[in-house]
């Protein structure tokens, strides 16, 4: 077994420990706190060299890890969209905060995306909010296809009694806006509405149900199943990453099983010859 299939195998154990993850996660919140203090001037006034000194240790910490984790995983490293991830948000760490480029250090923050990465609940339900994107953006087309309807209907009814609700299309889209996140919808502008027009509850409750209650419980219900779904391709293609490793880093492992079975296979030549003496 040479020295680089050592290094190899000691960086897969290490990284797919699961003490070496829970210890990164740890290390993403604390960075994540102090990246939060650094924002109080008071704070920074008194700790602002301590906090920068936590800051620049955690980036090496980082850097380390993402570093092990390709050696771990070779070029398979890159083609996980998540890693890629990572790797790019190690980077920016790197980017010039001096000069013409202070500006880069806003995308420190971003460091704290790295919770997303490391918690792989969070994984999957970003996940499934970028795969239902498609079925997500016709719902989207739908409801406003409802909000468009019931915009001109309201506009035509109200708009004398109520020009700040209802005096153009788009002030009505807007409070039909309002209406769908059911902020203050039935005792600021429905009941008011209604004691002009007592029969106005039949234009707002049709409204709300389809918009409130349908349109975004199919959304909620179009990323629910995608959040299952990826979530188990997500275990099998685990298992099949660490099939893989296997395969491909311990040949040397079967070799050694291969020649332990020709030696026993010789011993029991060898006992059987003795046997028949």
């Amino acid at each position: 077994m040479n020295i680089f299939t050592q290094i190899r195998e000691f960086c897969i154990n290490l990284t797919d420990s699961r003490t070496f993850k829970n210890a990164i996660v740890l290390i993403i919140l604390f960075n994540s706190i102090v990246l939060g203090l650094i924002t109080s001037e008071t704070i920074y006034t008194k700790f602002g060299d301590f906090l920068e000194l936590i800051l620049s240790i955690s980036v090496v910490i980082f850097t380390i890890e993402i570093i092990l984790r390709i050696i771990a995983k070779g070029w398979r490293f890159f083609l996980n969209g998540w890693n890629i991830f990572d790797f790019l948000l190690v980077a920016i760490a790197f980017l010039p905060e001096s000069g013409a480029a202070i500006t880069f250090r806003i995308f420190r923050v971003l460091r704290a995306l790295r919770m997303v990465s490391s918690l792989k609940k969070l994984r999957h339900i970003v996940s499934a909010i970028l795969v239902s994107a498609p079925h997500v953006f016709w719902a989207a087309v739908l409801l406003l296809i409802i909000f468009y309807i019931f915009g001109i209907i309201g506009q035509n009814l109200f708009h004398e009694a109520f020009p700040q609700w209802f005096g153009t299309l788009g002030d009505t889209m807007y409070t039909l806006f309002q209406v769908t996140t059911l902020e203050s919808w039935s005792m600021g502008i429905a009941r008011p509405v209604m004691q002009v027009y007592p029969w106005a509850w039949c234009y707002f409750v049709p409204f709300v149900m389809m918009s409130s209650y349908i349109v975004l419980n199919v959304v909620v219900g179009v990323v629910v199943n995608a959040t299952s779904d990826l979530s188990d391709d997500d275990d099998i293609k685990d298992v099949k990453e660490k099939m893989k490793i296997k395969k491909v880093t311990n040949p040397e492992i079967m070799q050694e099983i291969n020649e332990l079975k020709s030696m026993i296979k010789h011993l029991e030549e060898k006992l059987d010859k003795n046997e028949s003496k």
